[in-house]
């Protein structure tokens, strides 16, 4: 196995080596779809490295008798192992390569001038060739604007650190993997500076609809949207007629440039992210890449000028086999139903289908996250990977921010919870120790329990 490979010499078998997201991006270069340039630093560079530096002893000692569930001991394992990986040195060979290849992503063949240095995005991309139901999304980290060859280096340490999160370590444990049968690759993809980015699914995640396009959009690159940070703009599209049936346009005060977090102008904050001709160019781009792939994808996607690239495409792990929810009577039936409880107390998008009750606990932060117990419901701004084993307890989930491909929604319709994102001021007015209702299923939080003929609770998602 080599230590780099570049996009061009990627399929989506090259998953051993190369991990999920890189596999993707080189079958989508080769398909011809428009892919920032990049290259990833393979799995068997992560194992070099920990034979190089001695490191499977010493983690397999620390991690081998760890009880998960122990969260002062689970974060002190983390913070070693961790440490550990950071404070070794890279293999000279592995060093080489990634400098190598990111003097060539720059045009030079030596070490480039501060002027010639690109961007990169870093992200990390877990591998687990004989673990095919391993789902390891969120897990570990992603650096943006990295620039520099030193910067470089080092991001690529910390994103093999990074796969002893605490978050992953429990995720491993709770599955009984073998934590050094999880290996890790880093895909270094140069940035592009979106004006508007997004993320796209060609079925509809929310309701299972295999006839429509969802598109997410917001100002800035995409990282705000995929965090929950920002309520983006949603669009949907139907497949079959390729007609725009609703456009939901959120008002957008912050966004992620190059240079971090910065204000989006005061004259654009309210405007809608995409035009018509742009919603529909991105729809056919996404009917393109699901025929591709045979299956219904979830596409990050950016847009620069004229120019609509690809940052990622995956496949959509949540759908239901059948595809759609139910008919339309029957969704007006239940929303008729659960509305007899009394009047919307907060609405927001449906991100998570099902109907649940509980007393509100609300989360601040992931350190709060050990107050959510079975059978509440989790109130939060937006959530995190370190948020997930609270959001396992909880019966129902609702947050301030995100729209319906944020982290809140895809881990709460995996783990087949109730949710409703983006109602803006969920934190705020539901105190704690409230009973409330929420439907996740249309989008709304209802004052009280909701009796037992009234609705249905979740169940985790079919995976098809």
């Amino acid at each position: 196995m080599e230590n780099v490979y570049w996009f061009k010499e990627l399929s989506r078998d090259s998953l051993a080596e190369a991990g999920g997201k890189a596999a993707n991006l080189g079958e989508m270069v080769n398909a011809g779809f428009r892919v920032p340039p990049g290259f990833v630093v393979s799995a068997g560079a992560y194992y070099s490295f920990l034979d190089f530096a001695d490191l499977r002893g010493k983690i397999r000692a620390r991690l081998e008798d760890l009880d998960a569930e122990d969260n002062e001991a689970l974060n002190e394992a983390s913070d070693y192992v961790k440490s550990e990986i950071l404070s070794a040195v890279m293999p000279g060979d592995v060093r080489a390569d990634v400098v190598r290849a990111y003097n060539r992503l720059c045009g030079v063949s030596v070490m480039p001038s501060s002027g010639q240095e690109k961007l990169v995005a870093v992200r990390s991309s877990a591998t687990a060739e004989d673990l095919p139901d391993a789902s390891f999304a969120g897990q570990q980290e992603t650096f943006l604007n990295v620039k520099g060859a030193d910067k470089l280096v080092r991001a690529v340490q910390k994103c093999w650190a990074s796969l002893f999160e605490a978050r992953a370590i429990y995720y491993r444990a709770s599955k009984g993997f073998d934590h050094l049968r999880v290996g890790i690759a880093v895909v270094v993809q140069e940035m592009v500076d979106s004006e508007k980015s997004g993320v796209m699914f060609t079925a509809n995640p929310a309701t299972n609809d295999r006839n429509q396009i969802v598109i997410e959009a917001g100002f800035g690159l995409g990282e705000a949207i995929v965090s929950g940070s920002i309520t983006p703009d949603t669009y949907v599209v139907e497949a079959g007629s390729m007609e725009i049936v609703s456009r939901d346009v959120n008002k957008q005060e912050r966004m992620v440039s190059r240079e971090g977090w910065t204000e989006v102008p005061e004259e654009i904050q309210e405007q809608r992210k995409l035009s018509d001709k742009e919603i529909m160019g991105l729809a056919e781009l996404g009917k393109r890449i699901q025929e591709h792939y045979g299956s219904p994808q979830d596409v990050e996607w950016a847009i620069n000028g004229e120019n609509t690239f690809i940052v990622q495409s995956r496949a959509i792990t949540t759908l239901g086999k059948e595809g759609v929810v139910g008919d339309d009577e029957e969704e007006g039936a239940e929303e008729q139903k659960v509305e007899a409880v009394g009047d919307a107390l907060l609405e927001g998008a449906g991100a998570s289908p099902g109907i649940a009750s509980g007393p509100v606990v609300t989360v601040k932060n992931a350190k709060d996250a050990y107050k959510v117990k079975k059978g509440d419901v989790l109130v939060a701004r937006m959530t995190s990977p370190d948020f997930v084993p609270a959001m396992k307890r909880a019966a129902a989930i609702v947050t301030d921010e995100g729209g319906v491909t944020c982290h809140a929604a895809i881990v709460s319709r995996e783990l087949g919870v109730p949710c409703v994102v983006g109602t803006g001021q969920a934190t705020t007015l539901l105190e704690d120790g409230r009973i409330v209702t929420v439907d996740g299923s249309i989008g709304k939080v209802f004052e009280g329990e909701m009796h037992s003929s009234i609705g249905r609770k979740a169940e985790p998602a079919s995976f098809g």
